[in-house]
């Protein structure tokens, strides 16, 4: 445990700063090193790109229906992403230095997130199977509405919310991936095979910033964890909705598609919070004050409380016609 006296969150960002600079290496990768959408589309300027066009068309006929409102669910919510800079700008105690540890994280992290939401963008565009304007209007509507995600400009529930979507977008990524290998559509497990890889990356990133933090303020950070727990992890796309619905009417019915694929279940929830007990050690934290133990003892006793919910949730059987894709 490294010794420091903290009187505020700001101390324990100030800690933090030089270790964001020092392992931003490790969990993002140089801009010329990386993959681009234009490295998985056909090329425009070829004489190919009608027949690849052609072929990456033929390859999306077998994809299922669920599949692909998932798909466009998942797409809108990383096109919406990049926008959320804004509030992570905006999270408390932290330096605002443009050169310093935060603010170039959370820079060039918008900066690799960006990349997905063009790169599936422009596949659904290509498939000719998409309502594009109606994606579109989904996709303004709901950087428009906002989002509230419980965790206020508070940086240790900021950093648990973010450790937790992180793994919950790998999740949902990698299970299309595999849905798409399945159906026959290489290309878009491919690109949702390497928009996983990112979400992974970023994930060990804040789950780090959240580590480093417990060695330091360790009754705060699992008080945190706790009360982002009690309210639960909302998706960032929880007020999603198409033309003439009200705000998050549609985020129920992409969800509903997104359990019956397995792509993402109640049960993903609870290994996701497991993972996080695990990776930060939460049974074995020392230090912690009388409030901080508490907390402790509700995020042990949580997963089988929530396992035993989700094993009596029922498949939602009722399917809903999205006006994104065409009939």
């Amino acid at each position: 445990m490294h010794e420091l006296s903290v009187g505020s969150r700001r101390e324990v960002m100030t800690y933090l700063e030089p270790f964001m600079l020092g392992e931003m290496a490790d969990y993002l990768k140089p801009v010329e090193e990386m993959w681009q959408p234009a490295d998985f589309l056909p090329d425009a300027s070829k004489d190919t790109f009608f027949d690849e066009v052609k072929e990456l068309q033929e390859s999306t006929k077998e994809l299922s229906y669920d599949l692909l409102a998932v798909l466009i669910g998942d797409t809108i919510t990383e096109e919406a992403l990049p926008t959320y800079e804004s509030w992570l700008t905006m999270v408390d105690d932290v330096s605002k230095s443009e050169q310093g540890g935060w603010m170039k994280w959370v820079r060039a992290w918008t900066a690799e997130e960006n990349r997905h939401g063009d790169l599936l963008n422009k596949y659904l565009y290509l498939s000719g199977r998409i309502n594009m304007r109606a994606m579109e209007i989904s996709t303004q509507y709901l950087i428009q509405d906002g989002f509230d995600i419980g965790t206020g400009a508070d940086p240790y529930r900021n950093f648990i919310y973010t450790s937790f979507q992180e793994m919950a977008t790998n999740v949902s990524h990698r299970r299309v991936a595999a849905l798409a290998k399945k159906a026959g559509d290489k290309l878009l497990s491919k690109m949702c095979g390497v928009i996983a890889a990112d979400e992974a990356r970023h994930a060990k990133a804040y789950k780090s910033f959240i580590s480093k933090a417990m060695e330091v303020d360790a009754s705060q950070v699992m008080i945190a964890f706790e009360d982002m727990m009690r309210k639960k992890i909302v998706m960032p796309a929880h007020f999603l909705r198409e033309i003439g619905l009200k705000m998050g009417e549609t985020f129920g019915h992409f969800t509903d598609a997104a359990q019956r694929l397995g792509v993402y279940t109640a049960v993903d929830y609870v290994d996701i919070l497991k993972e996080l007990n695990n990776d930060w050690n939460i049974a074995n934290v020392t230090g912690l004050d009388e409030a901080g133990e508490k907390a402790r003892d509700y995020l042990m006793a949580l997963p089988n409380r929530l396992l035993r919910v989700a094993e009596r949730i029922k498949v939602p059987e009722l399917e809903y016609k999205f006006s994104w894709i065409h009939s």
